[in-house]
């Protein structure tokens, strides 16, 4: 859509995801110019610095200096992401109990089947030790 002869802006949120596919897709760190580069609209690069800055300070990509650019790779997947504003919203709720039953009660049984069969084998999963962990005598 057009005004003014100018293209419509697109929501923030939607170039954030194109940003994101490019890097997860990417699978090693990427300058503002090649994001840039591999987006398809016509992105200014200042654009293209600002999303990936911000998603920095968010501690969704994390940036190196390989140059005299910045390079920016995503810290996780987008499960990983999504799990992680999931943990978030959580901890912000003083009843959490609640907040779970409401969840898992809002699940389909597909959903509710797979959250119970994931349970499951966490559960059966060793615990890795948290660092600087000491175990007690007796255990390897």
């Amino acid at each position: 859509m057009a005004r003014d002869g100018r293209e419509a802006r697109r929501p923030h949120g939607e170039l954030v995801a194109d940003v994101m596919a490019v890097l997860w897709a990417a699978g090693e760190p990427l300058t503002a110019q090649q994001v840039k580069g591999a987006l398809p609209q016509g992105l200014a690069r200042t654009t293209v610095t600002t999303i990936l800055a911000r998603l920095h300070e968010k501690g969704t990509l994390e940036r190196t200096r390989p140059g005299r650019s910045f390079a920016y790779a995503p810290v996780a997947d987008a499960a990983g992401l999504a799990a992680g504003r999931m943990r978030r919203e959580l901890e912000k709720e003083p009843h959490r109990d609640l907040v779970l039953k409401r969840f898992v009660s809002s699940l389909s049984a597909d959903d509710g089947d797979a959250l119970r069969r994931l349970i499951l084998e966490a559960e059966s999963e060793p615990s890795p030790a948290r660092e600087g962990e000491v175990e007690p005598e007796g255990r390897p």
